[in-house]
């Protein structure tokens, strides 16, 4: 049996962010590289998952943060689930 998985590793700036009363947990994470997945789960359970990856951790989660200061949050919930 071949071992294929490998270790992923969490960032410490993974976090749940709410506004106006609605939620999305924010994951950022790496495995066999050392650039940085950022991925958004909605309060309906849809995953966004970027193409792009990132240098930093913290490059990500300011993705996040700019989307939801220019569009809203609602530009991160897919609410047809």
């Amino acid at each position: 049996m071949m071992d294929d998985e490998f270790e992923i590793e969490m960032s410490p700036l993974c976090q749940t962010m709410r506004v106006d009363d609605k939620t999305v947990q924010v994951d950022i994470y790496r495995g066999e590289t050392e650039s940085w997945v950022l991925e958004v789960v909605d309060e309906y359970g849809t995953s966004t998952i970027w193409n792009d990856q990132f240098s930093t951790d913290l490059d990500a989660l300011a993705v996040v943060k700019k989307i939801i200061r220019e569009e809203g949050i609602d530009a991160l919930i897919n609410e047809t689930s």
